[in-house]
């Protein structure tokens, strides 16, 4: 994804002198190229990302549309007092990008996950947030913010997640892409859990006979709240799926949607990450399976969500 972004912002600025990307003193191995061609419109912060993020606030209150840019921690977590007081607050055009959310960076440990970063920013007044599912769908959403839509976070995988979607989209912020078709229930991903959420699905479908709708929710703030209660509606149950913590982020949202919405009888789990530091270290591959966020072990979950649901209706009935 982080490539498709750099490609995506690169077309970006050569069309529009407005965009600007600010680094954190790092990435440059997919972002020299850019500073390279666009000089004027490209500043290394260095390790400071309060600065960074205030230096980016300035410029775009000056006109400008600006890109921050460091692992997923870093330009979130450590500068979240002038994201919400500058950035947010002033209604800026400043598109903070946070490459390798969830679990990316395992190998460096727990201070490099990016886990609680939705649910904090979801929660800030006037914040788009965005986590595109795939190489496609992160072309379409750089494409959006650089549009200038105000405050934005661009989550992004750090690298190689695969395209699932095989043609062209029809990606419009805010609005679900249904990613495969079924009326035995719903999976809704973000992210880069897209790919794990078709996989699941496809093989419960040649397991158990089940057809599950998938949706990628790539904005999980304005979220589809139509989406979301028409899929409980139609599917009787809802299982979101995400590499974030299950408070507060794309778990959370949807299930203040479905009560809110007072949807009845449908079953609903959250798949995510427990409210807990993660202690393992390894690759992003191996923490995923610790923490059940394979494909095997979503749909194995995915499996029981739907038999409970079965039951229920059996009392019912």
């Amino acid at each position: 994804m982080r490539t498709t972004f750099i490609d995506t912002l690169t077309d970006l600025a050569y069309a529009d002198p407005r965009i600007t990307l600010v680094t954190g003193d790092l990435g440059f191995g997919v972002v020299q190229k850019f500073a390279e061609r666009f000089p004027d419109q490209f500043v290394n912060a260095g390790v400071a990302e309060q600065n960074m993020t205030g230096l980016a606030t300035g410029m775009a209150l000056a006109g400008r549309i600006v890109f921050t840019y460091s692992i997923a921690n870093f330009p979130t977590l450590r500068p979240l007092e002038q994201i919400r007081n500058d950035a947010a607050y002033h209604n800026a055009n400043v598109i903070v990008v946070a490459v390798g959310g969830g679990m990316s960076y395992g190998a460096f440990g727990m201070t490099h996950h990016a886990t609680e970063d939705i649910a904090i920013l979801r929660s800030l007044p006037q914040m788009t947030v965005i986590a595109p599912g795939d190489p496609a769908e992160t072309t379409e959403a750089t494409r959006k913010v650089g549009e200038g839509i105000g405050p934005a976070y661009l989550r992004l995988g750090r690298a190689g997640e695969p395209m699932v979607h095989q043609g062209p989209i029809n990606w419009r912020l805010g609005k679900a892409l249904v990613t495969r078709e079924g009326t035995d229930g719903t999976i809704i991903s973000t992210g880069a859990m897209l790919h794990t959420a078709v996989a699941a699905a496809n093989q419960l479908a040649e397991t158990a006979g089940v057809e599950l709708r998938v949706l990628s929710m790539h904005t999980i703030k304005p979220l589809d709240s139509d989406a979301i209660v028409a899929a409980a509606e139609e599917t009787g149950a809802v299982i979101t799926l995400e590499e974030h913590s299950v408070l507060g982020g794309l778990g959370g949202a949807v299930a203040e949607v479905l009560c809110e919405a007072g949807v009845p009888s449908v079953a609903f789990k959250r798949i995510g990450l427990p409210s807990q530091y993660i202690t393992e270290v390894g690759d992003q591959d191996y923490l995923r399976g610790v923490h059940g966020l394979d494909a095997d072990s979503v749909a194995a979950t995915t499996l029981r969500t739907l038999e409970k649901k079965n039951r229920s209706a059996r009392r019912a009935a």
